[in-house]
Parts: C-alpha cells; sequence; structure tokens
C-alpha cells in the first residue's frame, strides 16, 4: 500500500495508541515522508542493533523479481542485517519504527522466519505453524502489560464488557495496550470499530507502570523475544488472544458510553471453533 495519508508525525503522538513508536516518532518531525536514507541516519541514534546473525541491522531498498532463498525478505535480514523498505509506504515504514522500537522482539522473530524456512529448504517451503504464528504477532500482535491475573482472565475468556466497564478503574495502573504488529499501526492510522490486535499476554510487577516509557519498552522487548526464542513458543496461533483495542479507556471517544460495549459484532464472546490442522 503506498502513502495515503498525509505525514504528520506530530499527530501520530497525540495519539495513545502509537505510544510505543512516540521516541522514535520525536527524531522524524521533518514535513517529508521519511525515505530510506533517514532510517538509516535515524539508525545512528539506536547504536549496535544487530539481527542473530550479530549483522548490524539497515535498510534496504526491496529487491523485485524471483530472488534466490539467501535473497528473499527473511533469509536476507537474517543473514546480512538488511531489511527491504520500501519508500513512501507507510507498512514498511511503521516495520522499520517497531524495528527501533523493539529490536529484540524483531530479530527473534526473524530467527524463527529463517529457522523455519532454512528447515524445509528444498525448493519447496511451506509456511507452517510456526511462521504462522510469528507473522501474526508481526503484523498485528499486540503486547498486553498486566499486574492482575483476573483481568487476563477476563480478557482470555472475552468478558470485554467486564474487563472495560465494570473494571474500568482497576485497568489503571494494572493493564495497558502496547501495539507490536507494523500492519495494526497502519490500520490505527483510520481507526475503525472491528479493528482487532492479536494479544501476547505479558504478566509485569504493578511498579512496572510507574517507569519511564523506554524502560517499559526496553523490559517488554527482552521479555517478547524470551518467549519467541524458547522453541516451545511460536507453535500455535492460539497462543495470542484476539483483542478489541478500541476497547482501551482513552483508545476511542465513544467508549465513555456503556452502551459501546454491547456491540457483539465487535466485543465478541469467545473464539470461533476451527478444526485443528
Amino acid at each position: 500500500m503506498t502513502q495515503a495519508k498525509e505525514w504528520n508525525p506530530r499527530a501520530l503522538l497525540l495519539l495513545p495508541a502509537f505510544a510505543p513508536l512516540h521516541p522514535t516518532l520525536e527524531h522524524l518531525a521533518g514535513s517529508q515522508f521519511p525515505s530510506l536514507q533517514d532510517w538509516n541516519r535515524l539508525l545512528e541514534s539506536y547504536p549496535g542493533i544487530c539481527v542473530q546473525s550479530g549483522k548490524l541491522l539497515s535498510f534496504v531498498a526491496q529487491e523485485q523479481g524471483k530472488l534466490g532463498f539467501e535473497s528473499q525478505y527473511e533469509p536476507r535480514c537474517y543473514l546480512s542485517g538488511e531489511v527491504q523498505t520500501r519508500e513512501n509506504n507507510w507498512h514498511d515504514l511503521f516495520n522499520a519504527l517497531v524495528w527501533l522500537a523493539f529490536p529484540k522482539a524483531k530479530t527473534a522473530i526473524n530467527t524463527r522466519h529463517y529457522q523455519a524456512l532454512k528447515s524445509v529448504h528444498d525448493g519447496h517451503s511451506q509456511r507452517g505453524k510456526v511462521r504462522d504464528m510469528a507473522t501474526l504477532l508481526d503484523e498485528s500482535g499486540v503486547i498486553v502489560a498486566c499486574a492482575k491475573t483476573e483481568l487476563a482472565e477476563l480478557l482470555r475468556g472475552f468478558k470485554w464488557k467486564e474487563l472495560f466497564w465494570q473494571h474500568r478503574a482497576q485497568l489503571q495502573g494494572a493493564m495497558d495496550f502496547y501495539m507490536f504488529g507494523h500492519g495494526l499501526y497502519e490500520k490505527a492510522l483510520h481507526p475503525y470499530v472491528g479493528m482487532t490486535g492479536q494479544g501476547l499476554v505479558v504478566m509485569v510487577e504493578p511498579e512496572f507502570f510507574s517507569w519511564p516509557l523506554s524502560e517499559r519498552l526496553a523490559w517488554l522487548d527482552q521479555c517478547v523475544a524470551g518467549y519467541l526464542d524458547d522453541p516451545e513458543h511460536c507453535r500455535s496461533t492460539r497462543e495470542l488472544h484476539p483483542v478489541p483495542l478500541l476497547g482501551m479507556p482513552g483508545w476511542s471517544v465513544d467508549n465513555v458510553r456503556e452502551e459501546y460495549y454491547d456491540n457483539t459484532k465487535y466485543f465478541r464472546m469467545g473464539r470461533r471453533e476451527q478444526e485443528v490442522a
């Protein structure tokens, strides 16, 4: 998708959904959509970001046409640290921003992709469950930081009105959402009822919510990376929980009314059962 919204980083700095990207957006106050050169200059403010192979991260133009294994997106990123990025493209812009906000988690996702591809590299590579889960988190993931088990259970149980309305006062300082998926950020440019993230619940101590944003992001980055590095994880998309993001207080001007949460087409009562392949 090409650029479809005026570049205005100051407007994004006012939106709570974009909070994980605020530190980086503050460096992008120019009037022009960032270029590859801008991204690579910005990397100088984030020294030492490396992929699993030890190569330093860099942003390069996307190659076209049929590519050999080592030149494909995930293998090239893993082997050389080069992230193929399209110019004037919101989707790829948010991918770059998330790399800077959550470098360890993004590295872990790239590593899982590469390992899955490499293990079946016979010219007919199949995506598989590991890559399905990694892709869903990468595109639509939201990190759910939670200090109270009962709130986490309400989220896992699809008890949306109880969570967002009846326990509204408890959410402050006990639960927060940190968008991770770059596809989800692109959707959040034009938020709509129906916008749903795929939540990875991370239990935290209450003092977490008093930390500066930079410390919270670094802690979550390390935690998510550790989760993904565990071979017992990243095996099923069921590890993620659907989250109707606009239910979170402050994320929509409309959710100050109780009846907002009666929309069962958005605040669904449970997963649709699917056959296990």
